[in-house]
């Protein structure tokens, strides 16, 4: 592991440590700098500030679940891919918890939006057209998935991810089944006895 690699993660380590000890809101760069016995120039070298810190720890684990796989191309292989997404989020949800509260200019949660996007538009093109133009729909299901997982993670009796997706796929699956049942025209000879009102 490359000297610049173990440095952040070092950093990373006690920032996550620091984390379990006391709000966010709280710690300091040198705080993270004493506890893993480095200074601040080395934080400030490879990190802007500590809200940079918490996203690089995110979009490593989180390139490290997506790059682990070649991309999905059926339902099954997206649905496990996200599967894996809620696993990484399990296995650290102390941070995490404590990361999906950080509000502000910063707030971790603007973040995780931004870097679930690219994936978002690449389905929505597929599932709705090519009109790249228009943000309502990446804003509106970006805004969906950050609240479903937020909500998840800060549950007090947060369920395993296994669960937590099964029940989310589920109803994603049942509500579009319904939807398009719903949407569906009548046979023509139904419609044709409303018209005679037979």
């Amino acid at each position: 592991m490359a000297d610049s690699s173990i440095t952040k993660q070092a950093l990373a380590a006690s920032l996550k440590e620091l984390m379990q000890e006391m709000p966010f809101e709280k710690i300091n760069v040198a705080q993270i700098c004493e506890r893993c016995g480095m200074n601040r120039k080395s934080f400030y070298y490879h990190f802007k500030d500590k809200y940079d810190l918490v996203n690089w720890i995110f979009d490593t684990e989180f390139i490290a679940v997506v790059s682990a796989h070649t991309l999905p191309h059926s339902a099954q292989e997206r649905w496990d891919l996200v599967e894996r997404i809620c696993e990484a989020f399990y296995r650290e949800r102390d941070f995490y918890r404590k990361a999906f509260q950080i509000t502000g200019q910063n707030a971790f949660s603007d973040h995780f939006a931004e870097c679930i996007r690219p994936l978002l538009k690449a389905r929505l093109l597929d599932l709705i057209g090519d009109d790249t133009t228009d943000h309502f729909p990446l804003d509106f299901y970006s805004d969906a998935i950050l609240c479903a997982i937020r909500r998840w993670l800060l549950a007090k009796d947060c369920m395993p991810p296994k669960p937590f997706v099964s029940r989310v796929k589920r109803l994603i699956e049942h509500g579009a089944a319904t939807i398009y049942q719903e949407m569906e025209p009548a046979p023509a000879d139904a419609r044709q006895a409303d018209n005679t009102g037979t």
